[in-house]
């Protein structure tokens, strides 16, 4: 017997137009500001383009530093390696897959030193199936101090997306570009 499908959880990124680079992360009663990519939102993203992709991604899994506190969630959650990386060369047979480095391709490292990936949540864009020049390595991490512009990801403060992380339920998805406040769900989804 198949049982329904529970609907997933959704995240709700509201902006004022496509070209912000800041908005606000919604969810239940929760809001929080955001960074965004510094080219804004654009519905066909494109490797390197500064843009965080326009849609309804499901929200994959969390990894996070094994020096960092560990975040409390109901989603996977898999500690970075020294050696993790994510591949971001689009002739790569794992491109927007993560990989160990060195890597033979271009691929961005997970372990860095300034905090932006001491938790970073992976969201589901250009997965399944993944299309070349897509974009990869699309995440939410935590922001830097003053807000900056991301290269496309979703960037929040870190206590912020600790309280997120901990409100969600296994079974969510992100919601990015909502414009209209009584529609937020007339963004198109996705594949998963």
């Amino acid at each position: 017997m198949n049982r329904p499908r529970t609907p997933a959880a959704l995240v709700y990124v509201r902006v004022l137009s496509q070209a912000a680079k800041r908005g606000h992360i919604a969810f239940g009663g929760m809001r929080f500001r955001c960074a965004l990519g510094r080219s804004g939102i654009k519905a066909i993203k494109r490797e390197g383009d500064g843009a965080t992709p326009r849609g309804r991604l499901p929200i994959r899994f969390v990894l996070y530093r094994p020096d960092a506190t560990r975040p409390t969630s109901a989603l996977q959650l898999s500690r970075i390696r020294r050696d993790d990386g994510w591949c971001d060369y689009p002739q790569d047979r794992n491109y927007n897959r993560p990989v160990r480095l060195p890597y033979r391709a271009s691929a961005e490292r997970l372990w860095r030193g300034d905090g932006l990936y001491d938790v970073v949540v992976v969201l589901g864009h250009n997965d399944v199936p993944r299309v070349r020049n897509r974009g990869s390595a699309i995440f939410m991490h935590v922001a830097r101090e003053n807000f900056e512009p991301t290269e496309g990801c979703i960037a929040l403060r870190a206590r912020d997306l600790r309280r997120l992380l901990g409100a969600l339920p296994r079974r969510s998805e992100i919601v990015i570009g909502s414009f209209d406040k009584k529609r937020p769900d007339s963004v198109k989804r996705r594949a998963k």
